[in-house]
């Protein structure tokens, strides 16, 4: 099994990579944090131009501008959506386009499905799915076994909600807004009610698709967010100075360093392997991995940095936000770990 990523993947993270490097995310980050949607906006639909978001959307889908379902080469793209810090509901979009997809996969013999209602996910496929692909629509969701809460549902331009009796429904509104260790992660409780847009068996089995998906994406995002942590504050302890000589030179800092970048390198092929094989315990297991990796890495920021490390003007603190947050997204330690002994 080769856990490396292939040139062409590799062509493709450095496109991101470079595309967000030159877009002066953390003044979008900031700027979304505070109401302002339109900076963030304004990268996204960059983002969406490169095929981002139509690696989730099926290829059957063509029609509508479907690229896969490719999870390597999106999780190698949220590495970099992590590691720039980008703000918005990007997980979501991705489980909400590999939701539809699933709905409208056609029915295998023995599922039940009518030709009527093969049609009518259909439906939802060419309403929706278009303008997740293009970049000109956001969504959020929130699923069984997801938490109850919605991302970012102030500017998503779909809020899905999936119930535990297999009921998928459109939200009329954001909901009550709730306070978040991140800013720039807004987070609502949606309404109950809404347009039903489909109902069934069918709606969990997607919906159980879409959460591998969702887990397995913000494990790739923490893995990136870790990544990040620990090269600032490498950067950093080479130029504080103790004694006469940098910080970064006392054998307790460089233990420390090492022992970040060791979780992070452990990490990284478990989500390499969950991308591949997008087993729910083995994604559990990644997620469990990154999401612990990134928190240290913060961790060991926030102590290396010193006091400076808790000042909101240093763009260290968006990640430092970030870190605890995603840890506990689509699948908090707990619960990875229960889906892991479960399986063995």
């Amino acid at each position: 099994m080769r856990f490396l990523p292939t040139g062409e993947q590799s062509e493709f993270a450095r496109t991101l990579h470079g595309l967000l490097a030159a877009s002066q995310v953390p003044a979008a980050v900031r700027a979304w944090g505070s109401g302002d949607h339109g900076p963030g906006l304004a990268l996204w639909s960059r983002l969406a131009g490169t095929g981002l978001f139509a690696l989730a959307a099926d290829e059957a889908h063509g029609d509508v501008g479907g690229l896969g379902p490719l999870p390597v080469e999106l999780a190698l793209g949220f590495v970099e959506l992590g590691r720039a810090g980008m703000p918005g509901p990007v997980v979501e979009t991705a489980a909400a386009a590999v939701l539809l997809s699933e709905l409208a996969r056609p029915g295998e013999e023995g599922e039940g499905e009518g030709e009527g209602e093969y049609e009518r996910h259909a439906g939802l496929v060419k309403r929706f799915l278009p303008g997740l692909v293009a970049g000109e629509a956001l969504a959020t969701l929130t699923l069984p076994g997801g938490g109850p809460y919605a991302l970012d549902a102030d500017a998503a331009t779909y809020c899905f909600t999936v119930s535990a009796a297999g009921e998928l429904r459109l939200a009329p509104g954001p909901g009550d807004p709730l306070e978040s260790t991140d800013p720039a992660r807004r987070l609502s409780r949606p309404p109950a009610d809404g347009e039903l847009l489909a109902a069934g068996p069918r709606v969990l089995a997607a919906a159980r698709t879409a959460l591998v998906w969702a887990r397995l994406l913000t494990a790739a995002q923490c893995l990136g967010v870790g990544e990040a942590l620990l090269a600032s504050t490498v950067a950093y302890v080479k130029q504080r100075t103790q004694f006469a000589a940098p910080i970064g030179s006392f054998q307790a800092v460089k233990h420390r360093l090492a022992d970040t970048l060791l979780a992070l390198e452990f990490a990284r092929p478990q989500v390499w392997a969950a991308a591949l094989g997008l087993a729910p315990w083995e994604v559990a297991a990644a997620k469990l991995a990154a999401g612990g990796a990134a928190y240290g890495a913060a961790m060991t920021a926030l102590q290396l940095h010193g006091a400076v490390g808790y000042t909101e003007e240093l763009d260290l603190s968006l990640w430092l936000r970030k870190a605890r947050p995603l840890r506990g997204a689509w699948g908090s330690p707990p619960a990875c770990r229960a889906a892991v002994l479960q399986e063995r």
